[in-house]
């Protein structure tokens, strides 16, 4: 007769094992399906792939008026250097950076102030509430600053673009837009985080993650016909969209009571019929593709805060204010993003099954026990997702090594655990955001400070 101990053992082995295995294959099937995308992409159309870089795409003419949205609060340290930077790095005059401020967010005013009489360009849109309210609500105040725009100057803008205050935007990223927008309503290009050197751990399981998404999973819902979430930044809407959304709630496109209204927006951009696309092309060929290049937080507490608003929202609001599609794909695509808070639960039994395990071992060292019999049934679960998980790490660190070389592919095998843990402290926070969101009805910018590349260029 199983002791209470290894009784308990034994049903945290099942419920991790049977957790794994049921994400392993969600996550193999991805894996079939983009290998089955590439094989087939490489078979047909090899020939044609060499052509598609900007350079050789009908993409001179002239730049159709473009602005570019960028919420601000508490950005101080890095406004400054951020507009410079853009402002440096974009030359075209159809180009207008429309930056979202608060009252009570002094310096950030004074940086950004500082950067318009450089650059007539940009143009500052000072939220009438103090901050911080939230990042949808700083955009819809940029918002309403471009359609004053519109109407003093009688043209319409042609495509509407998103960023945060810490990217660095690449030179050709406005003129890809201006092209693929005429057969587009919404186009999103990679994100691929900047490697931190002081942070190789904790910042660096973001170019893990990343490198994955954008290269392969994002690939596959596009292939597949699904929805396309925006990152909130190195993302396009076209100016019709978004008035589509404007109109649908009350005269702004972006609902300020979201805590991820990018990923919201690409979604529903899909549902109403738009036509979306996730654009991966190289300005030249041979090069790397084009993308937004920024840092992500560094330490353990800015990543858990990050990660827990976007699991706040995405898993636990989106499914409020979006529901489940209509379609099996979008179904299964929604199950995905969802399946955060669900898979945090599942690593602390995988965890809490480990320690006990090493506690039984230990004991065994000290004392005479009877040795852990499994099931045979239990065996083979376990023997499947086991290579399941080895399969992962490889796939991750394939995607890993295209992005940023061997070095970081190997880091990624290891740094697995830094994301696990991670997921599983913003899943405790993540519950509590969308908590007190319930409880009170009104949700607040819950930002990480953020710094910017000094001597770096946008690849």
């Amino acid at each position: 007769m199983l002791s209470f101990y290894d009784a308990l053992l034994i049903e945290l082995m099942l419920f991790s094992v049977v957790g794994f295995l049921i994400g392993g294959l969600d996550d193999f099937l991805i894996d079939l399906v983009w290998s089955a995308r590439t094989i087939w992409r490489v078979a047909l159309v090899g020939s044609r792939r060499s052509t598609q870089t900007m350079d050789a795409l009908e993409t001179r003419e002239t730049l159709r008026l473009t602005a570019i949205l960028i919420p601000m609060w508490d950005e101080a340290a890095v406004a400054g250097m951020m507009l410079r930077h853009t402002s440096a790095t974009l030359r075209d005059s159809a180009l207008r950076i429309i930056v979202g401020c608060y009252p009570n967010d002094p310096e950030t005013l004074t940086a950004v102030r500082q950067a318009m009489e450089d650059d007539d360009r940009i143009l500052l849109a000072l939220n009438t509430r103090p901050g911080p309210t939230t990042k949808a609500d700083c955009l819809n105040q940029a918002w309403r600053v471009l359609c004053d725009h519109e109407k003093e100057t009688g043209t319409p803008f042609h495509t509407v673009i998103l960023h945060d205050a810490e990217d660095m935007i690449h030179p050709a990223e406005p003129r890809l837009f201006n092209h693929f927008m005429t057969h587009y309503d919404f186009v999103q290009i990679p994100v691929l985080p900047l490697q931190d050197q002081q942070s190789h751990w904790i910042a660096g399981h973001y170019c893990d993650e990343f490198a994955e998404a954008h290269a392969k999973v994002l690939v596959v819902r596009a292939a597949l016909g699904a929805g396309i979430p925006a990152a909130g930044v190195g993302c396009a809407f076209s100016r019709p969209l978004l008035q589509t959304f404007s109109d649908t709630y009350g005269g702004t496109p972006f609902r300020p009571e979201c805590l991820t209204e990018d990923y919201e927006l690409g979604l529903q951009s899909k549902a109403i019929g738009s036509k979306g696309a996730l654009v991966r092309i190289a300005e030249q060929s041979g090069g790397p593709v084009i993308s937004v290049r920024s840092h992500f937080p560094a330490t353990i507490e800015t990543a858990v805060r990050q990660k827990a608003r976007w699991m706040a929202g995405i898993a636990l609001s989106g499914w409020d204010n979006l529901g489940w599609g209509g379609t099996l794909i979008e179904v299964w695509m929604r199950m995905r993003d969802r399946r955060a808070m669900f898979a945090a639960l599942i690593l602390c039994a995988a965890y809490l099954t480990l320690i006990m395990v090493s506690i039984r071992v230990l004991a065994g060292l000290a004392m005479p026990i009877q040795p852990l019999v499994l099931p045979p049934w239990l065996s083979v679960l376990l023997f499947v997702s086991q290579a399941l998980l080895l399969w992962r790490l490889f796939v991750r660190a394939c995607f890993v090594k295209v992005a940023y070389g061997w070095t970081e592919a190997a880091r990624s095998i290891p740094r697995t655990i830094i994301c696990n843990v991670i997921a599983i402290m913003a899943a405790r926070r993540a519950i509590m955001i969308y908590w007190r969101q319930l409880r009170s009805g009104t949700v607040v910018w819950d930002k990480t400070h953020h710094h910017f590349p000094k001597a770096e260029s946008p690849r």
